[in-house]
Formats: structure tokens, sequence, C-alpha cells
């Protein structure tokens, strides 16, 4: 059996760059699809006619909400940006954790826009207090979902080490993993 390094696979930094590339850019297409769709209905609100009637403060959750939706299109987009100015330069492993840190900054802003787009929605639906109490359950649901289980599966043991930091700079042949 061919010795791994503790990373579970027989591949160089290389290959292992572009799987986590491949990997990543699959993940950002389910956000990216969703991070659009909301922000185009956001850019749709201002133009209905009860836009008018907002109260001051639902306006100002508005340009806050929208103003969090464009800085998460613009981070979970960012990765690719990322990936073609810097392509044919051999930093593919530097911008797989680059793009990695930015596409975990943009799922924090896209909490941000979701509980901003909920408390909008949900202080014109409803009017009261319980709006409050119903985006802040949402919010909890979030965390849970998208930091707290994982984190709860790697407390409980059922992950490795990242494979950045199982790595020892060397690659599976022993060779320098810098380009």
């Amino acid at each position: 059996m061919a010795e791994t390094r503790g990373r579970g696979r027989e591949e160089t930094q290389e290959e292992r760059a572009d799987r986590q590339w491949s990997e990543l850019l699959q993940e950002l297409r389910v956000a990216q699809t969703g991070v659009q769709i909301l922000f185009g209905f956001l850019l749709a609100v201002v133009f209905q006619s009860r836009f008018e009637d907002l109260a001051q403060v639902d306006r100002d959750i508005y340009v806050v909400t929208v103003m969090l939706g464009s800085a998460t299109a613009a981070t979970l987009i960012g990765p690719v940006s990322y990936h073609r100015l810097l392509t044919g330069r051999r930093m593919k492993p530097q911008t797989v954790i680059w793009a990695s840190r930015m596409t975990v900054l943009g799922l924090v802003l896209l909490f941000c826009t979701m509980c901003s787009t909920l408390l909008l929605i949900l202080r014109v639906a409803l009017h009261n207090q319980l709006a409050l109490w119903l985006v802040g359950v949402m919010a909890l649901w979030f965390l849970a979902c998208w930091f707290l289980f994982p984190l709860w599966a790697i407390a409980k043991g059922r992950s490795g080490p990242r494979e950045d930091e199982a790595d020892d700079g060397a690659d599976a042949t022993g060779a320098s993993g810098r380009a």
C-alpha cells in the first residue's frame, strides 16, 4: 500500500490543488445561484409601487440588505476572477487557499444578507415584533446548518486534519511542493 502522508490520497500538491479547485467551483455554483436569485429579487423591490409606502426604518433595512447582497455577490464571484488572473503563474495551491477564504467570507456575508432580507420581508408582512423573533430563530438555524454542524463533526473526530494542515510541504513523491 502506498504512503499518502496522512492525506488519504496519493496525489501531488498540484493534483490536490486541481481537485480542490474543482470541488470549490461546485460549491460556488450552488451559492452563486442562490445569491443571484436573491439579489435580483432585491433589485426589483425598489421599483414596486408599495416601496413608496415603506417606513423609513424599512427603507434603511432595504439599503443595508442591497449593500450586503452586493458584497456577497462580489465575494462569491471573486474566486473566479482570482483564478483567471493567476492562471498559468504556477500558483494554483495559493489560489485555492485564497479562493476558499473568500468563499467562507462570502458565506458569512450571505448569512447576513439572508437575515436582513428576512427581517425586511417579515417586518412588512407581520408589522410586529414577531418578525424579530422569527429572524432570530432562522439565524440560529443558518448558523447551525452552515457552521455549527460541520464544527461539531470535526470535534467528534469524524474528520481528520485539513489536507493543507496534514501536508508537510512535500507532495506524495517526497519532492518539494513549491512551484
